[in-house]
């Protein structure tokens, strides 16, 4: 019998997908060449991003006042949670589906071809692949170590520190630390790249993560477990039949895209429309908000997030997670544009309209935009 959906691809999104799907009663079937391969990567979202439907046993880990660092310390008003990976790849379970084990190749609105040839029709099919790497995508890069909790006392979480005490040259593109704990004995330390084009490499963020915390004397051994995170911030196209970083669901300005996966999986299971015209306009706005991360120089990128983070809650809110919130997502950019020292606001306008910012050498920008 033709299933109701099929979803290729089973990281967090394509299994939220099949699993919302599942639980409305329809006949599912996923494709994934890998169906049991566990999940390694640390996931987190804001906590009013959870949906309801989802079992709060699946966060490891509350921040109720993450800090953030430009120049200067900034307390965020909103509670971050660090989900366990493995408890949450279980809670989205899919015992009543069917289950293929092969790669999708071509995927139409009703139709897949797998690579052994043989099809499988539905009476949907939606693309949760995620997105292929490319030379002309930005990518987000990061290197993490995970180290005991009573090494790192004196660090407080941290969503994004700015300062410049990892090793970096001041004319080198900029990084940021990562600091969230996993549960109530280990943390995630990780050196970030936003979005580069090319991106820094896990190597040269190794570097200067350790360089990071020995200036702030947290101890390494070179044996704590690694962390390595690579994946495109572009390329995500909205419409029916994607749904994940494939969907557009990722936030090219800011790499993250589970907890807007997580929330709109069951509206998408059930069939209903999640890109109206309002999330179509926001998803094109945060793509320039990227072009305009990747023409920053480096001495202007802690300034820029000075600023960001010096906006009310509500503003800060609807720029990172506001999907279909057009109008408090345009407020936010606008009183982020006009809080801009003069010179920001003219090279923020330039990329944000599409013009090419010519290069001032090797390091042209913050986040290497070419």
């Amino acid at each position: 019998m033709k299933p109701d959906v099929v979803v290729c691809g089973l990281g967090p999104a394509g299994r939220a997908l099949a699993h919302r799907a599942v639980e409305r009663g329809l006949t599912v079937t996923v494709v994934d060449p890998a169906p049991e391969r566990r999940w390694t990567a640390t996931y987190a979202v804001w906590a009013d991003e959870l949906p309801d439907w989802l079992s709060p046993r699946v966060v490891a880990a509350t921040v109720p006042r993450p800090m953030a660092w430009g120049t200067r310390a900034h307390r965020l008003d909103r509670p971050y949670v660090v989900l366990d990976t493995a408890r949450l790849q279980r809670s989205l379970h899919l015992a009543d589906a069917s289950v293929v084990s092969e790669r999708a190749i071509d995927v139409g609105p009703e139709r897949v071809t797998l690579a052994s040839g043989a099809t499988i029709t539905g009476g949907r099919v939606v693309d949760a692949r995620g997105l292929a790497r490319s030379p002309a995508r930005a990518e987000q890069t990061a290197y993490g170590v995970i180290v005991d909790a009573r090494r790192c006392a004196g660090l407080e979480p941290l969503f994004m520190d700015w300062r410049p005490d990892n090793g970096a040259a001041p004319e080198a593109p900029r990084s940021f630390l990562y600091a969230v704990p996993l549960d109530d004995e280990r943390v995630l330390l990780e050196e970030t790249c936003l979005a580069g084009r090319p991106a820094l490499t896990g190597a040269q963020l190794r570097t200067r993560l350790w360089e990071r915390l020995r200036a702030r004397d947290v101890p390494l051994t070179g044996d704590e477990p690694v962390e390595h995170v690579r994946f495109p911030v572009q390329g995500g196209r909205p419409g029916s039949s994607r749904f994940g970083a494939a969907g557009g669901f990722l936030h090219p300005a800011t790499g993250y895209s589970v907890g807007a996966a997580l929330s709109a999986a069951d509206a998408v299971a059930a069939g209903r429309d999640v890109w109206p015209a309002a999330a179509r306009v926001v998803h094109r706005l945060r793509g320039a908000g990227l072009r305009a991360l990747l023409a920053l120089p480096p001495d202007d990128l802690p300034l820029f997030f000075d600023t960001f983070f010096a906006l009310p809650p509500d503003a800060q809110r609807a720029y990172l997670s506001g999907r279909t919130d057009l109008a408090g997502t345009v407020a936010a950019m606008s009183a982020l544009f006009a809080a801009l020292p003069g010179r920001l606001r003219r090279r923020v306008a330039t990329a944000t309209l599409g013009v090419p910012v010519p290069s001032r050498g090797r390091w042209a920008s913050a986040m290497m935009g070419v």
